[in-house]
């Protein structure tokens, strides 16, 4: 039977959050959704909803999202859905990103989640039900030269959503990681990924080089359709047994499967060195 759900979408202003709070309305559920900035852009695009309950934060910023998600529970009477999709990208080499540059990346799509978790649980627990789906990335399976920072945020996601998923088991509530493929959001727009201020010139003519140089040249090209995924993801709310773990995209498929396979090849090879290393038996 359809139970009406209520939603919180971080990241709600554009891309995946937009079509995915726009999904879950038109699926007949409540949605409070998160915007930085601009919340009167998101309510004249989403046409005023009833169901729409827009709140304004940065998700770290702890001190308003604890505010934000106690102000949307207070407005819908509680929390079902969790949608974890506040996030940007950074194209450098791992050697070019600044300390600071590393943090901002770390403290949005990792430490700005963590947020998000701490202050929606209490209410999750409470209730005994739940659903957090953490938006992780195609490249939390396989690192791509100049992208390998971002990607390393996206696999702590995945980690912190499958001990999470465990953590949370006794109380009834439900992770999944989402792993999205290229979709043709606005993803590798100017305003959604950032390039480092410290190019290091020997990377120039490298793979690394070549995505600094020409990243936003893909913008609009990517293979994916985000529509298509925001009603994957309604789905996935409405399942009563979801998956821990979920690709999206036959990008996404091909990425886990190829690194997968590549894995397992090289522990094979290295077996009988790395299972040598037990104390002796006496």
């Amino acid at each position: 039977m359809y139970t009406q759900k209520v939603w919180l979408v971080t990241g709600a202003g554009k891309g995946f959050g937009f079509e995915i709070t726009k999904a879950a309305l038109a699926a007949g559920d409540k949605v409070i959704a998160s915007v930085r900035s601009k919340p009167g852009q998101l309510a004249a695009a989403l046409e005023h909803h009833p169901a729409l309950f827009i709140v304004q934060m940065d998700v770290t910023n702890e001190a308003q999202v604890q505010a934000a998600v106690a102000s949307g529970v207070a407005h819908f009477g509680h929390l079902a859905v969790v949608v974890n999709n506040a996030g940007y990208g950074m194209v450098a080499a791992i050697e070019e990103a600044t300390d600071a540059e590393a943090r901002r990346q770390y403290d949005t799509n990792v430490f700005g989640v963590l947020n998000v978790i701490r202050a929606v649980l209490p209410v999750l627990r409470q209730q005994q039900s739940g659903h957090i789906i953490n938006i992780s990335s195609l490249y939390a399976y396989g690192v791509l030269p100049g992208w390998a920072l971002y990607g390393s945020t996206k696999f702590a996601i995945e980690g912190i959503s499958q001990g999470l998923s465990a953590e949370l088991e006794p109380f009834g509530i439900h992770v999944t990681a989402v792993a999205p493929g290229l979709f043709s959001t606005d993803f590798l727009s100017a305003e959604s990924f950032v390039t480092t201020s410290h190019p290091i010139a020997e990377y120039d003519a490298t793979t690394v080089g070549q995505m600094r140089a020409g990243s936003a040249q893909f913008h609009g090209q990517q293979p994916g359709d985000p529509k298509k995924l925001a009603q994957v993801i309604v789905q996935l709310a409405h399942t009563e047994q979801p998956p821990v773990h979920l690709p999206i995209g036959r990008d996404a498929v091909d990425m886990y499967q190829k690194n997968a396979a590549s894995t397992a090849q090289e522990i094979a090879a290295w077996l009988p060195v790395s299972t040598r290393t037990d104390r002796a038996k006496v």
